[in-house]
């Protein structure tokens, strides 16, 4: 009998013999042996030790959660029927144990105990945080209520779970319905050679002539970017933000689906004794409340609005004067930013992304963070599922390893949108033996054609430092404990700190010219060129800054007092733009539709935590800065409070102890090109 991949989880996964039909047997053994634990080490004569309840627990679920990450993780960049049943059939069994296991009322006794333990205080930082969050948890997961309501909470935890999987499902189907196939490029008038090339090989791909146009990002931006046509790329916006909505296909429209997660979310927070769900959800974050996340984002929104109205109106009156579009609509908004740009600074993001080639990224990327943190970074070998992907291993300058990482970086159609970072193995010593970290960076960057290099723009280039960013997080910790490693146990609202950190490397001329190598010439980046990006780098940061508030704000106050069974949550949407937005919006845009990230990806009242961290990284750069930026001493004790901690401590603690204060927005609202003092 052939041996099943997902239950060989001693080494590295070996992903090219996952099947789906593996995935059933392998989880329901693993959920078996997790519960057979349980049983036993909350038995009455197992004593409230962290060895004897914590250790052998987190060993049989550190494997239950790996086999189903890999299943995840293949659902997410390898998306198929076949996978997608077997995926499906499992999931509500594997919520059904989390939550089964988040509210066993003899564990939360045991921990309790634990906690009044005479010795308590003075046990490891890192174990004393793990059951203060497993305490904290337990209450989160109804684990106090009387057993009719703790059922209530785990069935609207599994539909809850349901519902943000179909999420997903029906924007990837609705991206992949769309298409639009040219028999020429007669109407593709401005598109970059490299673009042309895109849509010619998808046209090929799918068996057609032409040029085929899709909605994953590669295609649709571009389009939106640079096409003349104008009619071309109103047909292509008004494709996008109707995607997965009432006006496609009923099969695929997330409004029920929205309408119904927030009504269960409301209910599941009001069992467990909050005012709404996002009460429930900052209470594993670092901010104290909705309404202190509310004024954030208000007193945000005041700081740089009036920047943001003079880069609209800067924008209208060049389209107006420049391009003769009398009146800017939205799929005008990326194609005149681009042509304005390139009017003041004279340059274009297609020129400059020929200085970007991946391989230079990859070795100035490599050498930074190897100069910043004393490791050293080299090509490895594994078991992959796709053949494009990329796997490394990093050292310690004797050759020991300290951890492995995947880039996924090109997009596909079984591939769902965005960019993203997700642990495979945390780190963790146990019984004498040390499981170093393994992560998955994903990105959705175009493939190059065939004998050419791949190439990236400037704003792929930051997508890359920023998922690796939170790679570094995961990979470098120095916590033993797995609940509390890498980004387990971290805050959600600081998870993103150094992931946004990593990005303002790359508006440093020392980095800059180190990652940059010409596809053609091989030469770097020139420093005048470099010289009108910085001058460019805060082009239009108004308008970047409220589109990302409106956002935050929108999903804050939908899980605030938004009231779903009788509120409408377009209207609600309205409100919000027209007290932060300044581009124009058409009836028809169905934005929520599509906002995967509080639907489906776990930033539910949580969209807040980019700004917040945003904050945070700015502030915590600024001190590189003072120092030379590319500092090995900085690096050092930035690895020492903050990456190599993990979720050992509180993250203010952790920032507070590398900045040597609390954080301000100066530095934010600096980088933004916004003084400190704008009303």
């Amino acid at each position: 009998m052939q041996e099943n991949p997902l239950l060989n989880l001693d080494g590295l996964i070996q992903y090219e013999g996952i099947r789906p039909e593996h995935i059933a047997p392998a989880i329901r053994q693993l959920i078996r042996e997790a519960r057979d634990v349980l049983s036993r080490i909350t038995a009455p004569e197992v004593p409230a030790d962290f060895d004897q309840v914590s250790e052998p627990l987190t060993t049989a679920t550190l494997r239950l959660s790996r086999a189903w990450g890999a299943a995840s993780h293949l659902m997410s960049v390898n998306d198929s029927e076949a996978l997608r049943a077997a995926f499906n059939e499992m999931l509500p069994e594997v919520t059904s144990f989390w939550v089964e296991l988040s509210q066993n009322e003899k564990l939360f006794e045991k921990y309790k105990a634990m906690r009044s333990r005479p010795d308590f205080g003075t046990w490891p930082e890192a174990r004393r945080r793990i059951v203060d969050l497993e305490i904290r948890d337990f209450r989160l997961s109804g684990a106090e209520l009387p057993e009719e309501k703790r059922l209530e909470v785990k069935k609207l935890s599994e539909r809850l779970s349901a519902l943000s999987q179909k999420f997903s499902e029906n924007l990837l189907d609705a991206t992949n319905a769309w298409e639009l196939v040219l028999p020429d490029a007669s109407r593709l008038s401005g598109i970059p050679k490299d673009t042309l090339s895109l849509y010619e090989q998808s046209a090929k791909a799918s068996g057609k002539e032409g040029y085929r146009i899709t909605l994953q990002f590669p295609s649709y931006i571009p389009l939106l970017q640079y096409a003349d046509d104008r009619a071309l790329r109103e047909q292509a916006y008004r494709a996008f933000t109707t995607r997965a909505s009432d006006l496609g296909p009923a099969k695929l429209d997330n409004t029920p689906v929205i309408r119904e997660t927030l009504v269960l979310r409301k209910k599941l927070a009001s069992l467990l004794g909050f005012r709404n769900y996002a009460e429930y959800s900052l209470a594993t974050k670092m901010a104290d409340s909705p309404e202190e996340v509310v004024r954030f984002l208000r007193d945000l929104n005041r700081k740089s609005r009036p920047y943001a109205l003079r880069d609209i109106e800067e924008l209208r009156k060049f389209a107006k004067e420049e391009l003769g579009l009398g009146e800017l609509m939205p799929w005008d908004i990326s194609y005149a930013s681009e042509k304005l740009r390139e009017a003041r600074y004279a340059f274009s993001d297609e020129e400059v992304k020929h200085y970007f080639t991946q391989d230079a990224v990859f070795q100035g990327l490599f050498r930074l963070v190897e100069k910043l943190y004393g490791i050293r970074i080299r090509e490895d070998h594994a078991s992959v599922w796709d053949p494009d992907v990329r796997f490394f291993r990093i050292e310690t300058p004797e050759g020991k390893l300290i951890a492995q990482f995947y880039f996924d970086l090109y997009a596909r159609p079984s591939k769902r949108g965005g960019a993203w970072m997700d642990g495979d193995r945390t780190r963790r010593l146990y019984a004498g033996k040390l499981d170093t970290p393994v992560s998955y960076q994903v990105c959705n960057f175009t493939k190059p054609a065939p004998g050419r290099p791949a190439t990236m723009t400037h704003d792929e280039v930051q997508t890359l430092f920023h998922e690796f960013g939170h790679g570094l997080h995961h990979l470098l910790s120095e916590v033993d404990e797995a609940e509390v490693s890498g980004i387990s146990g971290v805050e959600w609202d600081a998870v993103e700190m150094p992931s946004q950190f990593m990005e303002n490397f790359c508006w440093n001329w020392q980095v800059v010219e180190s990652i940059s190598r010409h596809d053609v010439t091989g030469e770097p980046l020139p420093r005048s060129l470099f010289d009108k990006m910085v001058a460019a780098k805060n082009f239009e940061s108004g308008m970047a800054m409220v589109r990302q508030l409106e956002f935050a704000l929108f999903d804050m106050l939908l899980h605030m007092d938004f009231d779903p069974e009788s509120g409408s949550v377009l209207g609600l949407l309205g409100k919000v733009r027209e007290e932060v937005s300044v581009i124009p919006v058409i009836p028809e845009n169905r934005f929520p539709m599509s906002f995967s990230h509080i639907f489906a990806g776990g930033y539910a009242a949580g969209y807040y935590s980019y700004k917040w961290a945003e904050v945070l990284s700015a502030d915590a750069f600024s001190l590189f800065e003072e120092h030379g930026v590319v500092s090995p001493e900085i690096g050092g004790k930035w690895l020492r409070e903050v990456l190599s901690r993990g979720g050992s401590r509180p993250a203010m603690q952790s920032f507070v102890a590398f900045r040597g204060r609390r954080p301000t927005v100066d530095a934010l609202l600096r980088y933004s090109g916004m003084e400190p003092t704008a009303k």
